[in-house]
């Protein structure tokens, strides 16, 4: 868990993965077109990366990826970070954590 939260810190927006999840590739694509540059770490080419994928289910991830820190807290799933683009608050998380700048 604790290795989690630090690299959640690493930078303003923080997105674990799986090179194999579309669903990864399509938030990480989001972010981009966003004008973010979060930091991916894909869990299955991460040598830690089972324990990292059990400490994002003990926070509630579920599936664990995609899973998404902004700011250096935990915001969701693919489903989550969805809705906040839709509803606009996705966009106001990364200006507030400074991934993005208006």
């Amino acid at each position: 868990m604790d290795k989690i939260s630090e690299l959640a810190k690493t930078k303003a927006a923080v997105i674990f993965t799986k090179s194999s999840c579309c669903m990864s590739h399509s938030i990480s694509t989001l972010f981009y077109d966003l004008g973010a540059s979060p930091a991916v770490f894909e869990l299955d080419r991460e040598p830690r990366g089972r324990e990292m994928e059990w400490a994002l289910q003990r926070l509630g991830c579920s599936p664990t990826v995609p899973a998404v820190f902004i700011g250096g807290k935990f915001v969701g799933s693919a489903k989550d970070v969805l809705g906040a683009h839709l509803d606009g608050s996705l966009r106001d998380m990364l200006i507030e954590a400074k991934a993005i700048w208006f």
